[in-house]
């Protein structure tokens, strides 16, 4: 009986105050408080869905209100400024001071266990510089490409219009254009809030064909030309897959389709649109080299590349195979790191499918430099780059420039709720409820976009500044410092076996990548049995 003691003590409670009303009229509110107590005690005891409700009533609510707050209370006073995941503490406050533009610097030392591997540093030099240029930029166009773009070497990453809410991606849009970096639309399609902004834009094209999408969902070449003849279009990146759930695909339910979204998508109000795993522009690389080709020329000759988050290691290779077999080359490409982004995906998914970002970007670029192809096709990643260190250790190890989503999500606002799939984001950034957007004021968070973005090409500089440089892409894996354990540290190009430039032309049995070299194929994604 213990356990009904709580529902036996509301009750008495309630009785007494109801005889109590007549002497002491403002028990008036304490009883209907009380009596609203007893009808979930009773409700509890009766219903059959939750047994620690049946068995406690009233009390065990405790437990669901402890787990509803358990992520707030853990974040804001249980964990360290290093302890939490996704982005720990002080990754969010960096992040937030610099969109507000208020100082970034700290006191007392480093809160890292710098004594611990897998720590980095950067090897600063005796005649380090002051460098005057604050917005460093790279050249991105293969030879023959007749619309080349200078890239910030930090930009906005592909977040759909529907994921995001209208005022967070028109307040990003108009951020990027003070700044003058580009804004990914994600797969979702050029929406009106990607240009109302006026900001430099990349079309993500992924499976489902969005804004060049046939009635059957297949690539309508005739749509794609019409779309990407908009100058505030620069380049094209066909998406292969994405960190948060590569190899997954995806489903908009119709309720979700709105006029608005469908009008970004080139679907019809209501219908349900799916994106499939794979593409079915292409099924080999060759073909993939073939249609970014197409889109290169049906574009006037901007600049086509691929977003992908490395998974078969020979594929990756197939890839570079092609561009050598075909003299076909891509413009660039992105790699986009395994441990999730804003996408919500299945837990298995963004713990367990995909390459990690360093590890993906260490092996595509052995395969750009091992094929000698590095100095015509540019690279970028994407995945948890929010620091000024953690572009510049990117960049030395062989990125030409960074994309991050979450990074300008937090510039927006948002305190990683973990609510961006339930469209019940408390900061008005990933809802499509009007409500909850009208919170996000467009021109004050446009601000602190390019707050964030400035600052951190300031600090950016300073770091590249602090190794005797004049830009980050002068930065060289050996200017990166790795813990491999408490006492053995190695610059990066030993501690990632870093390739030469064609060795894998040259002498392919000699590296590491030998097998997955031989079984790799231009004419197939599949690998040859070797």
């Amino acid at each position: 009986m213990m356990r009904f003691i709580p529902l036996l003590i509301v009750t008495g409670l309630f009785v007494l105050s109801l005889i109590g009303m007549e002497a002491a009229p403002w028990l008036v509110v304490f009883s209907g408080i009380l009596g609203a107590l007893v009808l979930l005690g009773l409700y509890d005891f009766f219903q059959s869905r939750h047994t620690l409700w049946r068995n406690f009533p009233i009390i065990a609510h405790i437990r669901w209100i402890a787990e509803e707050l358990h992520p707030f209370l853990r974040s804001y006073i249980v964990e360290s400024e290093t302890e939490g995941r996704p982005f720990n503490n002080e990754q969010r406050a960096l992040i937030y001071r610099r969109a507000k533009n208020v100082s970034s610097v700290e006191p007392f030392g480093s809160h890292l266990d710098i004594d611990k591997p897998p720590y980095e540093w950067l090897a600063h030099s005796i005649a380090a510089k002051h460098t005057a240029d604050d917005s460093p930029r790279i050249h991105v166009g293969a030879p023959g490409t007749k619309q080349p773009y200078s890239a910030s070497v930090l930009n906005i990453s592909a977040m759909s219009f529907g994921s995001l809410g209208a005022h967070a991606i028109e307040a990003l849009s108009t951020g990027a254009k003070k700044g003058n970096f580009y804004h990914d639309t994600g797969e979702g399609g050029v929406s009106r809030y990607h240009r109302a902004g006026g900001a430099d834009i990349v079309w993500e094209l992924g499976s489902g064909y969005f804004g060049c999408r046939a009635r059957d969902g297949r690539f309508d070449a005739a749509r794609f030309k019409d779309v990407a003849q908009d100058p505030q279009i620069k380049m094209i990146e066909i998406k292969l897959s994405q960190g948060a759930k590569p190899g997954h695909g995806g489903v908009l339910p119709g309720a979700k389709v709105t006029e608005e979204i469908a009008e970004a998508r080139g679907v019809p109000v209501g219908e349900t649109c799916v994106s499939p795993p794979g593409h079915t522009a292409f099924s080999t690389p060759i073909e993939m080299m073939e249609f970014a080709a197409s889109l290169r020329e049906m574009s006037c000759g901007k600049p086509v590349g691929i977003k992908f988050c490395v998974g078969n290691r020979w594929e990756l290779l197939a890839i570079c195979k092609a561009m050598l077999e075909t003299e076909i080359r891509l413009d660039f490409m992105v790699v986009d790191g395994g441990e999730g982004g804003t996408g919500a995906a299945p837990a298995e998914f963004l713990d367990h499918v995909g390459a990690p970002l360093r590890q993906g970007l260490v092996l595509a670029r052995n395969a750009l430099v091992g094929t000698g192809l590095k100095d015509e096709v540019r690279l970028a990643c994407s995945g948890k780059q929010t620091s000024a260190f953690a572009i510049a250790s990117s960049m030395a190890l062989g990125a030409d420039w960074i994309n991050t989503a979450r990074g300008f999500m937090f510039s927006l606002g948002c305190i990683q709720s973990l609510n961006c799939h339930n469209n019940t984001c408390p900061t008005g950034i990933a809802t499509t409820d009007k409500g909850r957007q009208r919170g996000l004021v467009i021109a004050d968070k446009a601000e602190r976009v390019y707050n964030f973005h400035r600052n951190t090409m300031k600090a950016l500089m300073e770091v590249v500044g602090a190794a005797g440089l004049e830009h980050p892409a002068e930065l060289t894996p050996r200017h990166i410092m790795h813990r491999v354990t408490e006492d053995i540290v190695l610059p990066a190009h030993r501690a990632y076996d870093l390739l030469d430039k064609n060795v894998l032309i040259n002498a392919p049995k000699e590296t590491k990548l030998a097998n997955e070299w031989a079984m790799a194929q231009a004419a197939s994604f599949r690998p040859l049995n070797i």
